[in-house]
């Protein structure tokens, strides 16, 4: 008798829906502010609802993962090599932007006055404060937590990194007597891996309501002069996970596309929700399915989430030449070049605060002689371009995590086979 097999939507079949549904009310309740609310509050009660497990993961996997690698030479090449790497990347997508945005020239075709201003008040008190922050010393000195439970309660990671290192580094100093800690968290871990599965199933609610808000306070005819500036900075970005991800990956013996169908899922929940943290607690869980051992994951996934920002830097990158074409400046190599340097340095002193890549711009173009102003016009693209630039750092921090799984004799290819054989 022939087996009649059960059709049912897969969750990425799902919130896929959830995007396309998401528009259409957009569209149909365009500036209706009763429905932007009722939108706007159900798509941040799901972030909440991320946001609520995702330091219990980061911290139980990464303390047990730590406590599991033991050796402090270990851990400091595997920091080492994970920074290295990441600013060798963030580097390369800086000039990818860069020349993407030299070749088209996408600010050259508009007239920036006759664009629609955005309010950006709330981006420039960011600024400021980032600013007064940032500089060398003054992230390091951030990165050390003077009260983890602050730390914790501002969603700071770095400092929660350092911390859970130091926490599982202190277990395995104590041995047999930690066992009941890591039995503890390993417990943790499985439990918020389980509630990260019920949030899945509501993840295509909230992408319609975070979609629809989008789309309602905006409306889809703004995109439209600024269409060619959102077109080059995808074109760039697409260039650099197909081309540049995919030559890394097949230096490192990777099957790239093999990873992209396996994290679809986070990738399509990343672009529709813009926010890394929505796609951080599944794809913890899917590099370590996947092979990767975990104390490399649990330290270069949520590293990664901080310092590997590549879709981040295309933006930046195009942003930053985009508005000096549309004011008509002309800049030199040798001032692009400079301007390449400050973006690296900026973007570093600036991570982890909110809305960086905007406000790694307010800090940026003002070098190249592009007004403040200036940015108010590309302001309310900047979600549209966070969906893009969000599912670009997913990419590279999960590639990122394979890379130095191998690299370091941590990856498991028998469990791999086993998983990829059953996706």
């Amino acid at each position: 008798m022939k087996k009649v097999r059960n059709w049912r939507l897969t969750l990425g079949w799902q919130i896929l829906i959830g995007l396309i549904l998401g528009v259409v009310l957009g569209a149909v309740f365009y500036h209706n502010q009763v429905a932007i609310t009722a939108m706007q509050n159900i798509g941040t009660m799901f972030i909440h609802l991320i946001q609520m497990i995702v330091l219990p993961i980061v911290i139980s996997c990464l303390t047990v993962g730590i406590a599991g690698m033991g050796d402090i030479g270990e851990l400091g090449r595997v920091g080492l090599k994970t920074l290295i790497y990441f600013e060798i990347l963030t580097t390369i997508a800086l000039v990818v932007g860069m020349i993407f945005a030299n070749v088209f020239h996408p600010g050259t075709y508009i007239d920036i006055h006759s664009l629609q201003s955005t309010d950006i008040s709330s981006y420039v008190e960011t600024a400021k404060h980032a600013k007064e922050s940032s500089g060398l010393w003054s992230t390091i000195m951030n990165i050390i937590p003077t009260n983890i439970f602050s730390s914790l309660s501002e969603g700071n990671m770095m400092p929660i990194i350092l911390f859970s290192v130091l926490f599982g580094l202190g277990i395995t100093a104590i041995g047999k007597q930690g066992q009941i800690l890591i039995d503890g968290l390993t417990a943790i871990q499985e439990v918020m891996f389980k509630i990260t599965n019920w949030i899945m199933h509501l993840s295509p609610i909230g992408v319609c309501a975070l979609i629809g808000v989008t789309i309602a306070q905006m409306g889809i005819d703004a995109l439209k002069p600024l269409g060619l500036f959102i077109l080059i900075a995808y074109v760039a970005m697409v260039f650099f996970v197909i081309v540049v991800l995919g030559i890394v990956a097949k230096i490192h013996h990777v099957k790239f596309f093999q990873l992209l169908k396996v994290i679809k899922n986070e990738l399509i929940l990343a672009f529709s929700t813009a926010s890394s943290e929505a796609a951080l607690p599944k794809i913890i869980d899917k590099m370590q399915k996947y092979g990767v051992s975990q104390g490399i994951v649990s330290f270069v996934i949520p590293t990664g989430y901080t310092f590997n920002l590549d879709g981040s830097a295309i933006y930046q990158a195009v942003g930053a030449l985009f508005l000096a074409q549309a004011y008509h400046i002309n800049l030199s190599i040798g001032q692009q070049i400079t301007l390449l340097v400050v973006l690296m340095i900026t973007s570093k002193g600036m991570a982890g605060v909110p809305g960086a890549s905007f406000v790694v711009l307010l800090a940026t173009v003002s070098t190249i002689g592009v007004p403040m102003a200036g940015l108010t016009f590309i302001a309310g693209v900047d979600r549209i371009i966070d969906m893009g630039r969000t599912a670009v750092n997913v990419v590279g921090n999960s590639l990122a995590a394979i890379i130095m799984g191998k690299s370091e004799g941590e990856f498991d290819e028998e469990k791999h086979a086993e998983y990829v054989k059953n996706i």
